[in-house]
């Protein structure tokens, strides 16, 4: 008997062990991709705002025409200034409406009596924009509230840093139980032999030979669980990624560039195989004499 029939007589007959083996390794990659491609998306969301320095200056309300072209002069007096753009109470509507268009119930909440004016800024250096932060942040006579893009991109490197530290651990305690759970598996299968395995030792059939067999089952549960995780988690991002670049609109959070899957996936397969051989070799080695 081939070790490929081996493995899988191996596999059959312990049909719930395998499983769950397989869906501790489904879940392990399921979690890994989800990381893998939510960290690309925070990237490029960092990616955005680094690229594009801009500062929002919100206007109180009751601000008369006069105060609102004087702001907008000592704006333009700025160096380095690359566009001013003033946004009206009814442009701020009419730029609600549009992002909100799918969502009726959002829109009826809304008046333009309620959206504050504001001024867009940007610069083609970023000190510049942080002196008019610094500058008009003090302005409360005309000035609401500032929103700045470092400030923008500050919480998202906290929030990226958040998630790849939530991530990380994660991954290393679902990559550890699979590791425990495929071990106990290979571990008992091979008790469970042990009387076959010592008469076809007393034959002459090497530890190699007699070991191949339960590597092969544990390579098997790390590309099945890689195959099942991956497509999952893909397949759900899939169905659900308009929605998602829309939130992030303009950024493209989710992409479909497939260069990119294909790394992922060739670097889960990778991960998956040396998972499964691993824990795998390591109840081999403590129960068959090589």
């Amino acid at each position: 008997m081939s070790t490929a029939s081996t493995t899988w007589h191996h596999i059959r007959r312990s049909p719930f062990q395998s499983l769950g083996a397989i869906i501790m390794m489904t879940i392990s990659f399921f979690v890994f991709t989800a990381f893998f491609v939510i960290t690309n998306g925070m990237s490029q969301v960092l990616s955005y705002f680094e690229n594009k320095p801009e500062i929002t200056i919100f206007l109180k309300d009751g601000l008369d025409k006069d105060t609102v072209e004087n702001v907008q002069k000592e704006l333009a007096a700025y160096p380095n200034i690359k566009e001013i753009k003033f946004i009206s109470k009814d442009k701020a509507l009419a730029i609600y409406r549009e992002q909100n268009k799918d969502n009726p119930l959002l829109l009826e909440m809304v008046s333009a009596s309620i959206l504050p004016a504001s001024f867009e800024v940007s610069a083609y250096e970023p000190k510049v924009l942080q002196d008019i932060a610094n500058n008009f942040g003090n302005r409360k006579d005309v000035v609401d509230e500032i929103v700045y893009q470092k400030d923008v991109i500050d919480s998202l490197l906290n929030w990226t840093s958040t998630i790849r530290k939530v991530g990380l651990v994660t991954l290393a305690v679902l990559g550890s139980v699979s590791f425990l759970f495929i071990f106990t598996v290979i571990t008992m299968k091979i008790t469970g032999r042990k009387d076959e395995i010592k008469i076809s030792r007393l034959l002459g059939a090497s530890g190699w030979y007699t070991s191949r067999p339960f590597l092969l089952e544990g390579v098997f549960y790390g590309l099945i669980g890689v195959i099942l995780g991956s497509s999952f988690c893909l397949a759900a991002f899939y169905f659900t990624r308009n929605s998602i670049n829309q939130f992030f609109n303009p950024v493209t959070f989710l992409t479909l560039n497939p260069i990119f899957y294909a790394k992922a996936i060739g670097i889960e397969l990778l991960s998956g195989i040396f998972l499964g051989l691993f824990a795998s070799w390591v109840g081999v080695s403590r129960l068959i004499k090589f």
